[in-house]
């Protein structure tokens, strides 16, 4: 048995026709069938959709009445349709992104821009926050797919490392006598130290690891942004953990100085986050990939 919006696309092609031979010959179906589809359609509505005539087939006022909605029905359904070919051909489109202002500044950039140069038509929105926040945004639906510091333990998440980053310590000329060679742990603690908020993922990485060693940390400064642990380890406020990698800029002009460790921190990773039980979208695939690939 035939669909009813196959019954649709049959008579609306018969009402451009006019012809029941004629519709057979577009639709590539036999001139029975055709007829068989409109008295179906006919008897499912209750009521004659056309005049037969020697020269062919006019609407009735029924038919006329029946053809505008369908008209308007198909038109917006092929509409759909060729949305959903732009979607899929990534000539339309939106990518959510959850990212924190260091990892978007030091990291991200670069594949926003190969992104947005490959698929210029594709809209990208940036969702700022933690990583804590970034994961809310995901399990939210707000966000397609996040950029956190790792690691990052939820079961609803898939999670992909995707660079390997050195957590650090700098100071400034005041301190830089401590570089000259590594130092302990035990002498570390004992100088004035400067970190992230505790809400940072990449400060709870360094917390646990310099925990479970019997050094629990109580920082002289707790700060918003990475950069401002720049700024502050540069006019000798105390020693900052830092991203050794966001900090090259720093490093290679000498503004701040590394301090080497006896027990080097283990590097952790930054990673992409999206739901496990949802597919992603075209757009967000391609993102994925790029970052994946490069």
């Amino acid at each position: 048995m035939i669909g009813k919006l196959d019954l649709y696309r049959i008579f609306n092609i018969v009402c451009q026709n006019n012809s029941f031979s004629d519709a057979a010959k577009a639709l590539y179906m036999t001139q029975p069938a055709i007829s068989q589809a409109i008295m179906q359609l006919e008897k499912e509505l209750g009521t004659h959709l056309f005049y037969r005539t020697p020269k062919g087939v006019t609407l009735t006022n029924e038919g006329k009445l029946l053809h505008d909605y369908v008209k308007s029905a198909l038109g917006i359904l092929e509409v759909g349709e060729e949305k959903i070919l732009e979607f899929q051909n990534l000539t339309t489109g939106e990518l959510r992104i959850g990212v924190g202002d260091t990892i978007s500044r030091y990291f991200l950039l670069p594949y926003l821009e190969a992104f947005y140069t490959k698929y210029p038509s594709i809209k990208l929105k940036v969702l700022n926050g933690t990583t804590s926040q970034i994961v809310a945004f995901i399990k939210a639906g707000e966000a397609d797919v996040g950029i956190c510091n790792l690691p990052v333990h939820d079961e609803q998440l898939h999670v992909l490392p995707c660079k390997d980053v050195q957590d650090i310590f700098v100071c400034g000329e005041k301190y830089a006598n401590m570089t000259r060679h590594p130092i302990s742990l035990e002498f570390l603690m004992k100088m004035p130290l400067i970190f992230l908020e505790k809400n940072a993922n990449s400060r709870n990485y360094v917390e646990s690891y310099l925990t479970e060693r019997g050094y629990p940390i109580s920082p002289e400064f707790e700060l918003g942004s990475h950069d401002l642990l720049l700024e502050f380890a540069k006019i000798n406020l105390g020693i900052a953990c830092v991203t050794k990698e966001f900090s090259t800029d720093y490093l290679q002009k000498g503004i701040v100085h590394e301090i080497q460790l006896e027990e080097p921190i283990p590097k952790r990773s930054i990673g992409i986050c999206y739901l496990q039980s949802v597919p992603l979208s075209r757009a967000t695939k391609k993102f994925v990939e790029l970052m994946d690939h490069s």
